[in-house]
């Protein structure tokens, strides 16, 4: 589709310049709205002005230019300023030959160029929750979506292993536990450590009350607190390396880690390659000494740099304490400087939520002006919160939505409803709960996925694993439905892999189906320059109701005309190829067999 795309917007160009004079150096074309007749629309608004004409004059003389010019079209329209242009008859078999014919159907060319990829960023001090869900996806998403366009991607995480926070949990412990272990109270390591934040929290507020009751301001009671100062304490001794202290980090930190692990082999996520805060945030030290000598960064009276971004827009930013201790901007300097120089890749995607944007904002102006070679290509996928309708999925702390829990549930749910509607008739027992947990995780990442990463979202566990409308399920089972098509098809003894003759009359359903099927590069390529799964899983989404279309309309295995059969079951097997290939994008399982 890319190559007929690209000869109708070189015709565009041409006319432009022969009818007006007019040099275009970017033709945008857009898919036609169903209610009128065509495939592309050009919108010729924005050059009224150059043309000295009204908007449906320009097209209709660029509709007569393409009629005259352009061996694809067919027929035009014009509508007010918009120009609907329809293609010839045998471009639609044109095209579903170029597809048969494709050795790389479902990835473009090599870009020769790496980018890295930063996503998950959990804290050791507690399970990973919803928010973390819809990270992990995306992260995981746009990685699969960049490689599929010919990037070199490197997956990597950045885990917040220490800090006051941390001390919080490992104090706790250390009051409370009684030597508890994950094997002894039977949870995962992740939960248990979050088990105990949870106790310092608790024990915390008794003792502000305790504070406030004996007439202590309770600002002040919060910085008074006996077990705070403890925790203060105990950050002191981690970062003195007091080998209590460090063997007792090390242990918690062990437990979290495997329970982590967990986590993410039942989310379908992985990384290249895992790094700590506590062997980073010392190494932005370097970068502040660098920009000391270079007068980016200055030094107040108390001994705190900073460094001055008003004329950006911003303002001042501490970059090191008056003490010498380093900040997160800091730590996030010398991250991005060992990322590079453990992978040398110059563009840099960072995962991260919209909490978070002006941090970002500051950290890609402080590294342009230390002149890094990497200050260029670095982009804040800033993504919205994720809320649930009241009352759903109550989280064992009782204030975020843990992320376990919620992945569990949602493989529960898609094992009665897929119970209920008989679809695991003859399976094992084995691939019951395969599918169960396909079609849950799926349904999970398909409704996370599809809405735009920048807006906030509410997710309903109900409606993401319907089989019905826009979700995970409903794909998955159009793919399904087709492998058992295809697989009668194979079993028949049917090429459905032939080139076809051109002069063959297609109908509009098929016509609309290799639309869609030759759409898919193009659609890698707008997905992978939005950092955007949203557009995979539409495009995913409207091929799937396309393929259903195309199936009610028209006869397939017990079609007749035996053309016409090889080409619908050529159309189906390649639909089912293309659904695979994108929910994959989506880290999706497609079944085979519901």
């Amino acid at each position: 589709m890319l190559g007929i795309q690209q000869s109708i917007q070189k015709s565009l160009q041409e006319g432009l310049q022969s009818l007006f004079s007019i040099d275009a150096q970017e033709i945008v074309l857009q898919e036609t709205k169903k209610e009128f007749e065509g495939t592309f629309t050009f919108v010729v608004f924005p050059y009224t002005k150059q043309a000295a004409k009204a908007p449906a004059q320009i097209a209709q003389l660029l509709g007569e230019y393409m009629l005259a010019s352009n061996k694809h079209i067919k027929a035009f329209q014009v509508v007010q300023g918009f120009l609907n242009l329809s293609l010839q008859d045998d471009v639609w078999v044109e095209i579903l030959n170029r597809i048969n014919l494709d050795e790389k159907p479902f990835t473009l060319a090599d870009k020769k160029e790496k980018v890295l990829i930063e996503y998950s960023s959990p804290n050791t001090n507690k399970p990973l929750h919803l928010g973390h869900l819809r990270n992990n996806f995306l992260g995981f998403s746009v990685s699969q979506i960049l490689d599929a366009a010919g990037y070199e991607v490197i997956k990597t995480n950045l885990v917040n292993d220490r800090g006051i926070h941390i001390c919080k949990s490992m104090l706790a412990y250390q009051l409370f536990g009684n030597g508890e272990t994950p094997e002894s109270s039977g949870l995962k390591g992740d939960h248990l450590v979050g088990k105990y934040y949870v106790a310092f929290d608790k024990a915390y507020k008794v003792e502000i009350e305790t504070l406030v009751q004996q007439g202590i301001d309770p600002e002040e009671a919060k910085k008074q607190a006996p077990i705070l100062l403890k925790a203060q304490e105990m950050l002191l001794a981690w970062e003195q390396n007091e080998p209590s202290v460090i063997a007792l980090w090390e242990q918690m930190n062990t437990w979290v880690f495997d329970g982590f692990a967990k986590s993410y082999a039942q989310m379908g996520v992985s990384f290249d390659k895992i790094y700590r805060e506590s062997n980073t945030y010392l190494l932005g030290k370097k970068l502040v000494d660098e920009g000391l000598a270079q007068g980016v960064f200055f030094r107040k009276d108390d001994g705190s740099v900073w460094i001055d971004l008003t004329e950006e827009g911003l303002d001042e930013k501490l970059v090191l304490r008056r003490d010498g201790t380093s900040v997160y901007i800091t730590q996030d300097m010398g991250t991005a400087q060992l990322k590079f120089e453990d992978f040398g890749a110059k563009r840099s995607v960072y995962v991260v939520g919209n909490e978070q944007d002006y941090h970002f904002e500051v950290l890609f102006h402080i590294l342009k002006k230390l002149n890094k070679p990497f200050s260029e290509g670095n982009y804040h996928l800033s993504y919205g919160m994720v809320d649930l309708p009241s009352g759903k999925m109550k989280s064992r702390e009782g204030t975020v939505v843990d992320a376990d829990d919620l992945m569990a549930e949602m493989v529960n749910t898609a094992q009665s409803r897929t119970m209920e509607l008989g679809k695991t008739d003859g399976f094992t027992s084995e691939e019951s709960n395969a599918l169960f947990n396909q079609l849950g995780l799926g349904a999970l990442k398909y409704f996370l996925l599809k809405v735009d990463p920048k807006k906030r979202m509410l997710f309903n566990p109900e409606e993401s694993i319907d089989f019905q409308g826009n979700t995970g399920p409903f794909i998955q089972y159009t793919h399904a439905r087709i492998c058992s098509m295809t697989r009668k098809a194979t079993s028949m003894g049917i090429d459905m892999r032939i080139t076809k003759d051109k002069s063959y009359q297609l109908a509009e359903s098929e016509q609309e189906l290799i639309y869609l099927l030759g759409s898919y590069k193009s659609k890698i390529q707008e997905a992978a320059a939005q950092f955007a799964p949203s557009v995979i899983a539409q495009y995913t989404y409207d091929l799937a109701k396309q393929f259903n279309k195309f199936y009610n309309e028209l006869s397939i295995l017990n079609e007749e005309n035996e053309d016409s059969r090889n080409i619908r079951l050529n159309l189906a097997s390649l639909t089912g190829e293309t659904i695979k290939a994108s929910l994959a994008l989506l880290g999706i399982v497609a079944p085979e067999r519901m």
